[in-house]
This record gives C-alpha cells, structure tokens and sequence, in this order.
C-alpha cells in the first residue's frame, strides 16, 4: 500500500487508527490484505499495535474533534490512507466506500485530492 509520508500527531494517529479499524470491520469480513495494509502503515507512520486497543478506547467524539482540526493535508493523506485500506483487499466494498465518505464528511473534507 502507498501511503503519504506526513507526520501525524499520537492524537491524530489514535484518530486515524480508530478510524481504519471501523474501515476494516466495515464490510464484515477483514481479509489478508487489510491485515498487510495495516502492518505496512504501522511502519510508515509509526504506531503499534497497543494504538488499536487505545483508538477503540478513545471516544469516538474526541477522534472526530482531531480529524477536524487537522490541516487540509494531512486531511487529504488520511483520505488516500482510507482509499487505500479499502483497496487493499482487492474490492472497495459498498459499505467501505460509505464509511469513507462519511468521515470525510463529518470532518468537513469531502473530496479525495488526487
């Protein structure tokens, strides 16, 4: 998976994670390669996996309220990040597509820049 190289924040991180993790479980089934997809983002902005059991602690709120507060660029690399999770299993399941954009919505950033 090609993910942006931004440095995110641990609170923005927690958010991302919290986010991806709603992504994966979104379509009922995580497959092998959302599993690789995560692994390698794990790497690439620097978080472990303690991050997943602390992002479903964090309310869901507070996530919202650091997306939100983010800048337009790292905005939009947390739109690609989303692209390619759901991508990273080979199908962009309908449900995935719609959590996406919802995010995006909610935290008032709703196109993928390209």
């Amino acid at each position: 998976m090609k993910t942006p190289a931004t440095a995110f924040t641990i609170g923005e991180k927690l958010a991302i994670v919290q986010a991806l993790d709603a992504l994966i479980l979104a379509d009922g089934t995580v497959h092998n390669g959302e599993i690789n997809a995560l692994t390698e983002l794990m790497k690439t902005i620097d978080f472990d996996s303690n991050f997943m059991v602390q992002a479903r602690s964090t309310p869901p709120k507070e996530c919202v309220t650091i997306l939100r507060a983010m800048s337009d660029k790292k905005k939009d690399n947390l739109a690609l990040i989303l692209k390619n999770m759901a991508l990273s299993d080979g199908f962009e399941h309908q449900k995935e597509t719609d959590l996406i954009e919802s995010v995006l919505n909610v935290i008032g950033f709703s196109q993928l820049q390209k």
